[in-house]
């Protein structure tokens, strides 16, 4: 009886420290990093357990917003004992103050090594750039 006690504790908590562990991640942005060459910038997030349906990406005043929504898929031979990844991620860079782009021709693709691309290409002649539209 002591033994059942003691492993139902247990459980209870792993299960509190698990949720508190992913609310925590929910909370920490994506990491991302910036990269530009000379037709495009380039953002790249870590985007870890996602599929292309649960990628939500949106370019606002210069800066680049995702956001992941991350599903668990039960497993028939597995039970849950510690749920500590987050559900939904979130991230934003911002491009350089002075950059211009054509965000309606912004890309994003998600690799096979769990990294989430997005590609903003610069504004060439003739284009609307970010500026144009927001003033």
């Amino acid at each position: 009886m002591i033994r059942e006690v003691g492993e139902t504790v247990g459980e209870a908590v792993a299960d509190t420290a698990g949720r508190v562990f992913g609310r925590v991640q929910e909370q920490r942005p994506l990491a991302a990093d910036l990269l530009e060459s000379d037709e495009a910038y380039l953002v790249v997030f870590d985007a870890p357990g996602v599929e292309a349906a649960d990628v939500q990406v949106r370019y606002e005043a210069g800066t680049v917003h995702v956001r992941l929504d991350r599903y668990r898929r039960a497993d028939a031979d597995f039970e849950m004992r510690f749920p500590g990844r987050g559900r939904t991620l979130s991230g934003r860079r911002s491009l350089p103050a002075d950059a211009a782009v054509d965000p309606e021709a912004a890309s994003a693709t998600l690799r096979d090594n769990g990294t989430l691309e997005v590609r903003v290409p610069k504004a060439t002649e003739g284009s609307e750039s970010a500026e144009d539209q927001s003033g």
